[in-house]
């Protein structure tokens, strides 16, 4: 199991520049982890989609719905305490944080495309690329 951001799952079910890493992470581990703030990303993300007229709202009802089967059973509540901690002593939100507490709570990797995260976290997070090209750095 691995824990995933928002963007990966995003780009698996919505498409964009990372679609081919984030189908072929899902090949490589279909068990995906998520605390529960994914969804908010999520619906933020989808509400984007429906301002700029790029997605239907029957689709996005379709895309949630699809996300929350991806997730049922695999996402969590996080400890407030070590997330503050760790935007604390990082340049990390405390969502990005949400998803490293969650990494290192199932002793875990979090994959990510998200370079501050990778920076700040290099034994926690691995990026999306080298998950999904299979090798990590």
């Amino acid at each position: 199991m691995i824990v995933v951001d928002v963007n990966v799952v995003a780009y698996l079910l919505i498409g964009g520049a990372y679609t081919p890493l984030a189908r072929r992470t899902f090949q490589k581990d279909p068990r995906w982890a998520a605390p529960l703030l994914w969804r908010s990303e999520f619906r933020s993300i989808l509400s984007v989609y429906l301002r700029r007229k790029t997605l239907q709202l029957a689709d996005a009802f379709q895309l949630m719905g699809l996300a929350e089967q991806l997730f049922r059973g695999a996402e969590y509540q996080v400890d407030s305490e070590q997330v503050l901690s760790l935007a604390h002593s990082s340049s990390c939100s405390a969502y990005d944080c949400e998803y490293v507490v969650l990494a290192r709570t199932l002793h875990g990797h979090l994959v990510t495309p998200d370079e501050q995260v990778l920076k700040a976290f290099p034994t926690t997070a691995m990026s999306l690329q080298v998950f999904g090209e299979g090798h990590r750095t």
